[in-house]
């Protein structure tokens, strides 16, 4: 019996630059869709997984594509919403070496930001579901979602369902202080915690000593000192990181470390050279959310979210079309990028 597995958030429009133009040279822009918690769904779906994605979506032929576009993956549609007066939408210039990748967001007021409690069933929902994930953009795009969010978290834990976050911290949709009023609270509802060094100081308030990515290093007794920290506040089943090491644009490095309360695990490292970076730290959480719920131990489960956040990187767009076969094939060190015939 396949396992039910329940994300919640914002899927929105995404219009990208051809190649890596400039916004200012683009004449036109490529159309997707895309989002953390929707990404994630995506991802478990390919993996065989029976994956619903709880949005709201406006009754227009744009929020039809959104919905189209889980469809198309196998994501299950039952709990979407309809109603509302837009989908948000993000516009992405995609850097190149020294260059950033920019994103211009324009998803105020969306359908799912204005959603009611009313519009969903979350006992429904949550009947007979074996894991929740969700991240901290979906309670920063209004005070609506943060309740809304809020109220799937007790849901979720009423039918006994293992839950967990990925931090996800957004600069322009809310502050830290805010983020750390709203997300503190919700902390009590998780399980599993999944966040990056600026996630884990700006939406909970550990830094993870000296560690500085825009140095392209990682300083991972650090990250020691705040897993410790998160678990004992907390009481997460486990934390994790994926871990960037940005020496450009074009090139990182990739890992991940795990944290179960008694044993730190840093994962084998991969050197991408990245063709599309959005999407890569849902497809992290994805990735170990597969393996936890398969019941891999949680070394193996961190190897196979690295390998197919690494895949993801390779991927344009913001969904992973990696199968499990071909993250196995990664995992089990084959990283030769040779022709499959």
């Amino acid at each position: 019996m396949s396992k039910k597995v329940i994300t919640m958030g914002e899927i929105m429009l995404r219009l990208s630059t051809p190649g890596h133009l400039k916004f200012e040279q683009a004449d036109t822009l490529e159309v997707v869709y895309g989002g953390g918690e929707a990404n994630v769904a995506v991802s478990l779906a390919n993996y065989g997984l029976d994956a619903y994605f709880v949005t709201k979506l406006p009754e227009n032929p744009i929020g039809q594509s959104a919905v189209n576009s889980l469809r198309r993956f196998g994501v299950k549609e039952d709990y979407i919403a309809r109603g509302g007066e837009r989908i948000g939408i993000y516009y992405l210039e995609t850097g190149a070496s020294m260059r950033p990748s920019k994103v211009v967001y324009d998803r105020a007021n969306s359908a799912i930001a204005e959603a009611e409690i009313l519009d969903f069933d979350f006992d429904k929902i949550f009947k007979g579901a074996d894991w929740f994930h969700f991240s901290g953009i979906t309670p920063a795009i209004s005070d609506k979602a943060a309740l809304l969010t809020e109220t799937a978290l007790k849901a979720a834990k009423r039918h006994g369902v293992m839950v967990s976050v990925d931090l996800n911290y957004r600069k322009k949709l809310w502050t830290p202080e805010k983020a750390q009023q709203i997300m503190t609270k919700l902390m009590a509802y998780v399980d599993v915690c999944i966040g990056n060094e600026e996630d884990a100081e700006k939406v909970l308030g550990f830094k993870p000593g000296e560690t500085d990515v825009t140095k392209g290093e990682l300083e991972l007794e650090g990250y020691k000192t705040i897993f410790k920290q998160m678990k004992d506040k907390f009481g997460f089943k486990y934390v994790a990181s994926s871990l960037r090491e940005s020496y450009s644009a074009s090139d990182n490095g990739w890992s991940a470390m795990i944290y179960d309360g008694n044993e730190f695990y840093h994962s084998k490292k991969y050197d991408i050279r990245i063709v599309d970076r959005v999407g890569g730290g849902d497809s992290f959480a994805a990735g170990l959310i597969y393996g936890l719920i398969t019941d891999q131990n949680f070394k193996d489960a961190l190897e196979f979210g690295v390998a197919a956040s690494a895949l993801k990187h390779t991927i344009p767009g913001d969904f992973n079309h990696s199968t499990v076969e071909e993250v196995m094939n990664l995992v089990k060190g084959d990283a030769s990028g040779r022709v499959q015939r």
